[in-house]
């Protein structure tokens, strides 16, 4: 059969080398069992997981790619279906490794919702662009923003590699990262999560301000013990300090 077309709508770029590929499901954990691939195209990442025997489920809304997949991989369990409609916990009974190579126009979505099902997803591994994976990777400093709190705080991250222009079908016109997500030893937050969120975005949304002026609408309970973080940008904070100014917001 002939090769699937990249479809610009879908954001894919095929990687087409075969030692990345091999290299990015070498970073799987070893313990790993369940494999979830987004995106699999034409299976350049699949064949490895396959041959590495993971039980692999794979979720692919192009149709073409789909039918090329069930041809070329039969023994593939295929979801052709928008991982970002799924409901993760309905669709998977197991924990998993989430991996791919990310469309660049949703893959910040991915990871949003990553963090909504982190109970379930064990592991990311993913091929992003490369300023968005260190971007997400970034612990201080101007790279630093709302995803890079929002996974850190329940997935210690790893920047693992960058991939060039030239091995993708059609080339993107930037580089690409690697990234390992795994998750941490946080089971829940001290805090109520909707407001941690709100505070997170609030605080990057006026990244240049402080964290007082950025939280203006905010009303603070004893506002003395978290005064020197509010003299801060939100890109200086740890996620432990974001937990502890949310503990003293009302």
């Amino acid at each position: 059969m002939k090769d699937v077309k990249a479809k610009k709508h879908l954001g894919q770029h095929f990687l087409n080398d075969e030692s990345i590929a091999l290299k990015i499901t070498n970073l799987i954990s070893k313990d790993a069992r369940n494999v979830v691939e987004i995106g699999p195209g034409m299976g350049i990442l699949t064949k490895f997981l396959l041959e590495k025997k993971y039980s692999t489920q794979a979720v692919e809304i192009d149709q073409e790619s789909v039918f090329y997949l069930r041809l070329n991989y039969p023994k593939l369990d295929i979801i052709a279906s928008d991982f970002l409609k799924l409901n993760i916990e309905d669709t998977f009974s197991f924990n998993f490794c989430l991996i791919g190579n990310f469309p660049y126009n949703i893959s910040s979505q991915i990871l949003f919702k990553s963090y909504e099902n982190r109970n379930n997803i064990n592991e990311i591994i993913g091929m992003f662009q490369k300023e968005v994976a260190e971007r997400i990777a970034c612990k201080k400093g101007k790279k630093r923003g709302i995803l890079s709190v929002l996974m850190q705080t329940f997935y210690d991250i790893e920047y693992c590699f960058t991939v060039d222009e030239h091995v993708f079908n059609p080339p993107p016109k930037v580089k690409s990262g690697v990234i390992r997500l795994t998750r941490n030893k946080r089971k829940e937050l001290s805090v109520e999560g909707t407001k941690f969120k709100r505070i997170v975005k609030a605080s990057f949304n006026q990244r240049r301000k402080t964290v007082r002026n950025a939280l203006k609408p905010f009303k603070f309970i004893n506002e003395e013990e978290i005064k020197d973080l509010l003299t801060l940008r939100a890109e200086q904070l740890s996620v432990d300090d974001f937990i502890k100014i949310t503990n003293h917001v009302n």
